[in-house]
């Protein structure tokens, strides 16, 4: 874990490699609280049996959505950003998903910190994330989020 105490400690990683998140599993009752929380039950997500019989991945997968919902809870365990005032989920950009998260896999957030910017006061950080998924060459999605500090 990474722990930066202000903007010119954030700073210094301008280009670099934050650092990697643990494991996390994703599992069909996650992908089902997430299907009734956004109230998309798509067959391929929730329904195992036809997944096995009909689907391309014979099994469930996440949610494309659900995996970028766990950015914020895997970042924490990348990075403690401390005496800030505030922090804002201020956007994603440039997002691709290369590869489907099955039923069961897990997945690791890689953090590069892309570009920081003192906005009067406010800092904005722009992050490459990138989820990797345990035993598979390809990520299931690269971007950027962006992150608004009040230190």
């Amino acid at each position: 874990m990474v722990i930066v105490n202000s903007f010119a400690e954030y700073q210094a990683f301008e280009g670099k490699e934050i650092g990697n998140s643990e494991w996390h599993k994703i599992d069909q009752e996650q992908i089902n609280k997430f299907a009734d929380a956004t109230l998309d039950h798509q067959w391929i997500h929730c329904d195992e049996e036809r997944a096995k019989r009909e689907g391309p991945f014979k099994a469930t997968i996440a949610h494309g959505y659900l995996t970028l919902s766990l950015i914020p809870y895997l970042w924490k365990q990348i990075a403690d950003i401390r005496n800030v005032k505030m922090e804002i989920n201020y956007g994603i950009e440039s997002f691709k998903f290369g590869q489907a998260v099955l039923v069961n896999d897990e997945v690791q957030l890689n953090a590069k910190l892309k570009s920081i910017v003192d906005l009067r006061g406010v800092t904005k950080v722009v992050i490459t994330a990138t989820l990797n998924i345990k035993g598979k060459n390809k990520p299931a999605y690269v971007g950027d989020v962006v992150f608004l500090y009040h230190f």
